[in-house]
């Protein structure tokens, strides 16, 4: 009796060992990366992060510092202890090592990652590249671990870099006001899922939110409401310029978007000469859209037009500049042609691309402009022809307010709903007609705010779909299956939650305990 409970003990602690083991996942190949990396190796043996916590710099690359810090500070947050970074003129043998790559084998904002037992090292194409390296490598750790419990990671190799050389979101601060402590969140998202692109919505009909000093008005009389009445807010000059450096740390651009000549009241009701009649318009606060428009014949409206301009070009050190330029139903046709062309002209004086939501097509494109397809693939195929690129986020997948499906309480309906799966599963190079991969400047999934009030509302609408719409930005189309991917998207609810996410727990999802 006395032999059979010592069998049945050590039958216990075989489970209990088995179960402590389990919890180590030596196979790197079994990890789930979002975005799905080009290659990933697996040598079955494990590095003991606590053991080795230095993260080292090569000498030389002291642009890659802050990175590291950024390393050191998620290790750290998760063990509850200090991470020290060091720059060295070699490789360590052991610790956790950031360089740059010494030849061109390692394409822009590619990266390589080798997790050996002793030695962790990241080579990135460029400062982006390692960047990108660090989100793979805190990927292989847990959301959370218990206090003294080791971080151990999974050795092998990962070899990476993105389809497309823009990847991004646009979120509209225009109907509803985002702090600049909101935005800095938003952007922690995007950088976490290799996304580099802040497109920003800062002016619409309900509200303008960027300090024009030559124009004071704007803030003063269009920042001050929103949609359904609320007090609504902008950002003085200081304040986009710390969100912009904010962004830049996370290798994220932000480009500004001044819609024009319609989605304008909020500027209408701030300038009584931008009308047409001489007369200050009601601020508005409803969603209805088409209602207004600059006047393409006063000259006003160009001096207005080139002092915002070179104003919020001077504080955006990007590439580009989005004139907006869509459902400007109160515009003739003839005045709005008129109008893009002479916009353009503008924005090309200030050194800026041009990038527009695809009915600028109707206008002349100008070099290195790019339409944002939407809605109209006409417009789109129109802008092809005249040599345009296409940043492509058609709303019937990507635009990420719409509802996931009839009973969602935010969001709206008009492009139809829009489930995770059909969010995730459609390739960038075939939304329209002739469209060639070269032809894609890249995809951008938008965030329109009428519905959405605050944070938490975002975030329900943004998650999970933000991290299927960075694959499809980073991930080869032969490479991406919403079979597989779903699996790979199930392991992350744990992080959402260990992050204070509020995402939507899609149906379709087969989510982690």
């Amino acid at each position: 009796m006395r032999l059979r409970s010592q069998f049945m003990l050590l039958g216990v602690f075989l489970l209990m060992f088995g179960a402590c083991t389990e919890k180590v996942q030596t196979d790197l190949a079994k990890t789930a990366f979002i975005p799905k990396p080009v290659s990933v190796t697996a040598t079955g043996r494990a590095f003991d992060i606590n053991s080795s916590s230095t993260v080292f710099v090569h000498e030389g690359a002291d642009h890659l510092v802050n990175s590291a810090k950024f390393l050191a500070d998620a290790i750290g947050h998760l063990t509850g202890s200090s991470v020290a970074v060091e720059t060295v003129s070699d490789a360590p043998a052991k610790g956790i090592y950031l360089s740059l790559t010494a030849d061109d084998k390692i394409p822009a904002e590619g990266y390589k990652l080798s997790i050996g037992e002793k030695l962790i090292s990241i080579e990135g194409g460029d400062e982006a590249g390692c960047f990108y390296g660090i989100q793979t490598l805190l990927q292989t750790l847990p959301a959370t671990i218990t206090p003294g419990e080791k971080l151990i990671v999974p050795t092998g190799a990962v070899s990476d870099a993105p389809v497309y050389s823009y990847r991004g979101v646009m979120l509209d601060v225009a109907r509803h006001f985002f702090s600049v402590k909101d935005v800095k969140r938003f952007i922690d998202f995007l950088a976490e899922y290799k996304m580099n692109t802040l497109h920003m919505h800062l002016t619409d009909d309900q509200g303008w939110r960027i300090e024009i000093k030559s124009w004071p008005k704007l803030i003063e009389v269009g920042g001050s409401t929103e949609v359904g009445g609320g007090k609504g807010g902008f950002y003085t000059q200081e304040q986009y310029k710390d969100i912009v450096a904010y962004a830049a740390e996370h290798f994220i651009t932000i480009v500004p978007e001044v819609d024009m000549p319609g989605h304008t009241n909020a500027a209408l009701a701030s300038y009584a000469e931008l009308n047409a009649d001489g007369k200050a318009r009601d601020l508005y606060t409803g969603i209805d859209v088409g209602f207004s428009t600059f006047d393409a014949h006063k000259e006003v409206t160009y001096k207005f037009i080139d002092d915002v301009v070179r104003e919020v070009s001077a504080l955006s050190p990007g590439p580009y500049f989005h004139l907006g330029g869509d459902e400007s139903h109160a515009t003739k046709h003839d005045d709005y042609v008129y109008f893009v062309n002479r916009v353009q002209g503008i924005v090309q004086k200030y050194g800026k691309q041009i990038i527009g939501w695809d009915e600028i097509a109707n206008a002349d494109m100008v070099k290195g402009a790019a339409v944002q397809f939407w809605a109209d693939a006409e417009n789109t195929s129109l802008g092809l022809e005249k040599g345009a690129k296409v940043l492509v986020s058609p709303a019937s997948r990507a635009y990420m307010d719409m509802k996931y499906d009839t009973t969602t309480v935010l969001g709206l309906k008009w492009a139809g709903t829009i489930e995770v799966d059909h969010a995730y599963d459609w390739q960038p190079d075939t939304v329209v007609a002739k469209l060639t991969k070269e032809q894609v400047l890249g995809v951008e999934a938008p965030l329109w705010s009428e519905t959405i009030t605050n944070l938490n509302e975002l975030e329900y609408m943004v998650f999970p779909r933000l991290p299927g719409y960075a694959e499809i930005g980073w991930t080869k189309n032969e490479d991406r299956n919403w079979d597989e991917y779903k699996v790979r998207l199930s392991k992350f609810g744990k992080r959402f939650e260990a992050q204070g996410v509020n995402f939507y727990r899609s149906p379709l999802v087969p989510w982690e305990e």
